[in-house]
């Protein structure tokens, strides 16, 4: 595969008509992390996006990228919104996986002393692990209300401070979720998982800012030196996962009706305006509102966490939103391509929106800055707050990265890294920790990742995201 460097952190695989690709590809990385995604189908999967019908202007693959359910994580890939197409596997199984900060007016020397105990508090009030359940006394009722409603809906049962909704993508609502699109199982899945973790590389963090690279934005986020933050890794859980497999199914049921030959199963689709993808985009939307309002929930809890430790309310806490956004998610927006403005569906796959200074969709209190991103790194290592630039707008969609991407599969990191050496690490670091299997401790240490400071300095580099702060971790709780 011909690989053109085309700047030090952007590289082109140019279109070739052999391989029936109607776009190129446009790598965002260094070299180093450019040659990793040449070691596994990260390229090949990007190349094979390419053949899919409308796609607009080029493939994407971020500094994070690596391979996946037939399309790479860390890519993204738009379609024209008047003949174009729809596809879950581009989305992903975790539909709205995304990311919350929550700050504090708190510094590290406050939080230092009862870090152990706030650990255990957080990981006893946000179960977390392969199935995890908590018993809220949600109904069916609700569940659709969530569906429809997102995040409004339990902010007004108390779940939340009246501003929440102003610091999350979307307000947490997205509009045109369609409830009788999702299956009975999924309903069923998600119903006592709402206020969970998960599992896998989900987890809750507790942080501080160990540096500010950018004091103007960083003030405007409400982000200084040393303060104590709270960075929330998860998604729709077992309702957005069956909502990806039941579509996937239908999908693939309808290429062999349609006679569509894919070079990649994988890459199943339905063009816009079929009832099929109606019916994906309805419940796809409706997983979305599910996730945010997850994420939600479990900020009440930590919260109430803090109040348990700290013997003081979230607001005397300062306990606010900093942003919430998704990274799994397909979205209909306006783009400018190729000097013509154009509807397009932009699937992000492991890739988070990134919209420059002045898009209507950031919420005020940003929108002069461009709007917050936030890259978590892998249990151990850093994570950063970043802000989208304008030339993200022109050149990615206003896209950026998602977090450090993955080096190792997790059976090879099992093999190949003790969870003693993980442990012994991150006691060195002087880090707490709170896991319910012992496994994760290998699948999700530090050298099964990319390193996320070379990831983020790419995006950096290649002018799609502004760095404003470095957040460096004190206890992480995972499943």
């Amino acid at each position: 595969m011909d690989v053109k460097r085309i700047s030090d952190f952007m590289w082109e695989i140019k279109k070739d008509e052999s391989l029936n690709m109607n776009v190129p590809v446009h790598i965002y990385a260094n070299a180093e992390l450019a040659r990793f995604m040449q070691r596994d189908r990260t390229l090949a999967q990007a190349v094979n996006a390419t053949t899919l019908p409308s796609i607009v202007k080029h493939m994407l693959v971020m500094p994070d990228g690596h391979e996946g359910y037939g399309f790479p994580v860390g890519g993204v890939a738009a379609f024209d919104a008047d003949n174009g197409i729809v596809s879950p596997g581009i989305c992903g199984f975790d539909v709205n996986c995304g990311i919350r900060l929550i700050k504090t007016n708190m510094s590290e020397k406050d939080v230092k002393p009862k870090l152990p105990q706030l650990l255990d508090a957080l990981f006893k009030n946000v179960p977390s692990g392969v199935g995890s359940k908590i018993q809220l006394g949600f109904s069916r009722d609700d569940l659709e209300n969530i569906a429809n409603e997102g995040v409004r809906y339990v902010i007004e049962k108390g779940y939340g401070f009246k501003d929440d909704m102003e610091r999350i993508e979307e307000n947490g609502r997205i509009d045109g979720a369609e409830p009788d699109k999702v299956s009975q199982l999924a309903k069923k899945r998600g119903l006592n998982q709402l206020g969970t973790l998960g599992a896998g590389n989900h987890f809750l963090e507790v942080q501080k800012v160990g540096e500010i690279a950018d004091e103007r934005l960083a003030k405007a986020f409400g982000l200084e030196q040393d303060q104590v933050v709270v960075m929330v890794h998860s998604g729709s859980r077992g309702y957005g996962h069956q909502v990806c497999s039941d579509y996937l199914e239908m999908l693939s049921e309808y290429q062999r009706a349609h006679n569509i030959r894919l070079v990649d199963p994988e890459l199943s689709y339905a063009p816009v305006g079929t009832k099929e993808a109606d019916g994906y985009l309805g419940a796809m939307r409706a997983a979305v509102n599910f996730a945010f309002t997850n994420r939600q929930i479990m900020t009440n809890s930590i919260r109430h966490s803090f109040e348990q430790v700290f013997e003081k309310s979230a607001d005397a806490l300062g306990m606010e939103i900093v942003y919430d956004l998704a990274h799994n998610i397909v979205k209909l927006e306006e783009h400018d391509v190729d000097g013509k403005r154009m509807k397009l569906y932009v699937h992000r796959k492991g890739a988070t929106r990134a919209f420059g200074p002045g898009r209507a969709e950031i919420p005020k209190r940003y929108r002069s800055y461009g709007q917050p991103v936030l890259i978590p790194g892998s249990m151990g290592t850093a994570s950063y707050v970043l802000a989208g630039r304008e030339e993200a707008m022109r050149e990615t969609f206003g896209s950026s990265c998602h977090g450090s991407g993955r080096l190792m599969s997790r059976h090879q990191a099992i093999r190949e890294i003790p969870a003693s050496k993980t442990l012994g690490d991150l006691k060195g670091k002087g880090i707490e920790i709170r896991v319910r299997n012992s496994k994760l401790v290998s699948e999700e240490a530090e050298w099964a990742y990319k390193n996320v400071d070379d990831v983020v300095a790419s995006v950096s580099g290649a002018l799609i995201s502004n760095i404003v702060a470095r957040l460096i971790p004190l206890g992480v709780a995972k499943g």
